[in-house]
């Protein structure tokens, strides 16, 4: 999951974090899914109000000689009043490269929230196993209020957001002076997207682009869902199997947010503590720094560039790297930045853990490491759209309770600290711009989410992942009407697409493909050890 806070890597929720969910109907491949355990009969599809119109998606390339074509779909802005004001969705797709076996379409949020699909879905394509992309058309979107489609922008210029994003310190703040800056930047941030445009940031809930996703599907034809959620993506995907219980064909939710933590259990108005430390994001991220760091310490130089030649020096190297730098930056590279850096470069295995270390080796040689190498743009119209802060905070701040009073973050942290270390401060940080964000979703979905669907929902859950809690599949498996886990005992922020587990590939392949379950209690692992 990404955080409205300014960090480094940020957007990694970003632009490696996807994962693949298919699911097929009988109309299209013979036997729907198998069920993974009895349960009442499922609802029909909701009728759709005579009112609501079907988006005409007129496909064209999004570039000469691209394989992705682009879309524009129109949707209300207010599912319950269609006739009202309509908003764009930017849409893209990669046809089936076996149209002859094509099942349908495959729809992928790539999480978030605040992910733009149309850029993160086309750069990750060459992950998808090939069975899905041979008979499946693969399509995603920029959600409401996100990247290419009609979006949150409080700012009139390029030059005015940028001065905006200078304001608070990088990572998260430290000491009296940066929490200061921190607050008051957030705040007034609140302050200009409440002028700008009122009605859309009460109408960018996850619950109206599951609405919106509905919307897709029938757009393409598909008489079911085929979708894969990762991270944010997961409790989208709850919310449409809730919403839409008849109308899912087979779904993979991958490195899955708790339903519980992500709605609260108590006042809406005042929460106790925040979102990601209801679902344990501080926790997980300790745990997977420490793992990460055992492994370093347990190999060579050559392999691990920080290793100090054994997993407990290596600890002792990388805290007294912190504490010098809580004292002395090195150039721009902040304790706070640091610690950002870290948590975000736990994502992705390979190249990011490698990566990662060598940045700290340099670090603790005094020297600020060199810049990161980024991978081309993909073949898309907008490769590189306004992402901006306001985004992520106006989906989940609106969405998911987390307290209201900014001066509570401070005890949340050192609370935190005792629990995760470092990690901690990080998370904690993370949610405080839902202190003042000035919104709340007028049409939200918090339960119940437990609705029989029309075929059982696979989740998956990575043991070492630094934002998402195994925990938190564990919550998702028990609390949807039917599902099955999938366990993935490797490293990592999702299972699919960033962590290599053939194991993974070949089970969500097989799901998508003709709807048969791993067994109850798999466990699949990944294909290589970090550092190996």
């Amino acid at each position: 999951m990404s955080a409205p806070g300014p960090t480094a890597g940020r957007r990694r929720l970003r632009a490696a974090v996807l994962a693949a969910a298919l699911a097929c109907s009988a109309l299209l491949t013979g036997p729907g899914p198998a069920t993974a355990h009895s349960a009442p009969p499922p609802p029909a599809p909701p009728s759709p109000s005579p009112s609501v119109t079907v988006p005409k998606l007129d496909w064209s390339p999004c570039k000469p000689g691209s394989p992705w074509e682009c879309a524009t779909a129109k949707v209300p802005l207010d599912h319950a009043a269609p006739a009202g004001r309509t908003i764009d969705l930017a849409v893209v797709r990669r046809q089936a490269t076996d149209p002859a076996r094509r099942i349908g379409t495959l729809f992928v949020n790539p999480g978030g929230p605040g992910g733009p699909g149309t850029v993160q879905v086309p750069q990750n394509y060459d992950a998808f196993p090939k069975e899905l992309r041979e008979r499946f058309d693969i399509v995603s979107w920029d959600p409401r209020g996100i990247g290419s489609s009609t979006a949150v922008n409080c700012f009139d210029t390029a030059e005015d957001a940028k001065a905006w994003a200078a304001r608070p310190p990088g990572g998260f703040p430290v000491g009296a002076q940066e929490r200061k800056a921190w607050i008051d930047a957030y705040a007034d941030l609140g302050k200009l997207c409440q002028k700008r445009d009122p009605d859309l940031l009460r109408h960018v809930s996850t619950a109206d682009t599951a609405r919106d996703l509905d919307l897709l599907r029938r757009s393409v034809g598909d008489p079911q869902l085929n979708y894969l959620g990762v991270s944010y993506g997961t409790i989208l995907g709850a919310t449409y199997a809730n919403l839409f219980p008849g109308s899912v064909r087979a779904m993979v939710l991958d490195s899955n947010i708790a339903p519980r933590a992500w709605t609260a259990a108590g006042p809406q108005d005042d929460p106790r503590t925040t979102t990601l430390l209801r679902m344990g994001s501080d926790r997980t991220a300790a745990a997977t720094l420490d793992r990460f760091l055992t492994l370093c310490g347990s190999a060579p130089a050559a392999r691990c560039a920080f290793s100090a030649g054994s997993p407990g020096a290596t600890r002792e190297k990388f805290d007294l790297l912190m504490q010098r730098l809580r004292e002395r930056p090195i150039g721009p590279w902040t304790y706070g930045k640091t610690v950002a850096d870290t948590v975000n470069s736990l994502y992705i295995v390979d190249p990011g853990w490698t990566a990662l270390a060598g940045r700290l080796q340099e670090l603790s040689q005094g020297r600020v490491p060199p810049p990161p190498v980024y991978p081309p743009p993909p073949p898309v119209a907008q490769p590189n759209p306004y992402l901006g802060d306001e985004q992520a905070a106006a989906v989940w701040c609106a969405d998911s309770p987390n307290p209201r009073d900014p001066a509570a973050y401070q005890g949340l942290e050192e609370d935190s600290v005792r629990r995760a270390g470092d990690a901690g401060r990080y998370w904690t940080w993370a949610a405080e711009p839902c202190a003042t964000w000035p919104a709340r979703a007028a049409a939200g979905y918090d339960g119940p989410w437990n609705t029989p669907t029309a075929h059982p929902v696979l989740v998956i859950g990575t043991r070492y992942d630094p934002s998402t809690p195994y925990t938190g599949a564990q919550a998702m498996a028990r609390e949807l009407a039917d599902a099955r886990l999938l366990t993935n005992d490797g490293y990592g922020h999702t299972a699919l697409f960033n962590n290599g587990s053939s194991c993974i590939s070949a089970y969500e392949s097989r799901y998508f493909v003709d709807g048969t379950l791993p067994p109850p209690g798999t466990v699949c692992r990944a294909d290589k050890v970090p550092f190996s």
